[in-house]
């Protein structure tokens, strides 16, 4: 990534945080036995990202000295969504297609936190073009693999 100060290898295996949730979608299309168990991965996968997330804002909040109880409020949230999303499964209740979706969306709305903390604190040169492409492949194949187990009934 031109223009960043991001190590190469952080680069590298942030993009490779995707890899999973392109499995899953492989999985989850292709015919053989492994479609149910490719749908839970990945909105397990989906829910521990996103948790993943809200630890990196706080941390980022914290290190940056802000006092503002928003910013570690939202932090939280992402944790909150993902135990919810995982929360239908334990109820009987039609999952994962939704919870796949809503995580996807909410993955994919997730720079604009990022963009907010910038306005607050001083962030790494290219950190928010990465979270960008992360969010945007991450939250796109979440929301394939919800539209996948729509379509698988």
């Amino acid at each position: 990534m031109s223009g960043s100060d991001l190590p190469r290898p952080l680069v590298l295996l942030g993009l490779s945080g995707i890899a999973p949730q392109a499995l899953c979608l492989v999985l989850a299309v292709a015919p053989g036995p492994y479609r149910w168990v490719a749908l839970a991965a990945g909105c397990f996968y989906a829910a521990i990202i996103l948790s993943f997330l809200g630890g990196l804002w706080w941390m980022a909040g914290l290190l940056g000295g802000l006092k503002r109880t928003w910013v570690y409020g939202l932090a939280v949230a992402p944790s909150l969504i993902g135990w919810a999303a995982l929360l239908p499964w334990n109820l009987g209740w039609s999952w994962p297609a939704p919870s796949l979706l809503l995580l996807g969306v909410v993955l994919l709305t997730s720079p604009v936190v990022d963009r907010v903390l910038a306005r607050q604190i001083t962030l790494p040169s290219g950190w928010i073009r990465l979270r960008i492409i992360m969010a945007s492949g991450l939250g796109g194949l979440t929301l394939a693999l919800g539209v996948a187990g729509l379509a698988l009934g």
